[in-house]
């Protein structure tokens, strides 16, 4: 199992970025991801999460109707759409696999919302 982040950078308050997450190693389509952030001195904590299929997807209050997460299957490719960025989004972002046997679904309420595996992050600095 591979999830290797990208699309990090500095941007301004209110600005947007895309982060994208390349998974290989397994079945794309059968199981949950969810991307998960840390801050500096702080827990890793959810931004959001995505069913085996895309088509159901689950946010923090913080990320709710700022981020857009989404599975592109036919790329093996997730991707975090951020938008109305603020200084407190600052953070390294991790892409989450579960790869449990649980069907594909958000494991909402589990530990780490279930994700068995991590890529190793990529930084998003929000800041004028």
């Amino acid at each position: 199992v591979q999830l290797v982040e990208s699309g990090g950078g500095s941007v301004q308050p209110g600005g947007s970025l895309t982060l994208s997450c390349a998974a290989s190693g397994f079945t794309f389509s059968n199981y949950a991801m969810g991307w998960f952030r840390q801050a500096p001195g702080k827990e890793r904590e959810f931004v959001a999460a995505v069913n085996w299929g895309g088509h159901y997807t689950y946010y923090s209050d913080s990320a709710k109707g700022r981020f857009a997460i989404s599975k592109d299957i036919a790329k093996n490719t997730m991707s975090l759409q951020m938008n109305s960025l603020k200084p407190e989004d600052t953070a390294v972002y991790y892409c989450g696999l579960d790869l449990s046997d649980n069907n594909g679904v958000i494991r909402v309420g589990a530990y780490d919302y279930g994700m068995t595996h991590w890529g190793k992050g990529t930084l998003v600095t929000v800041s004028s």
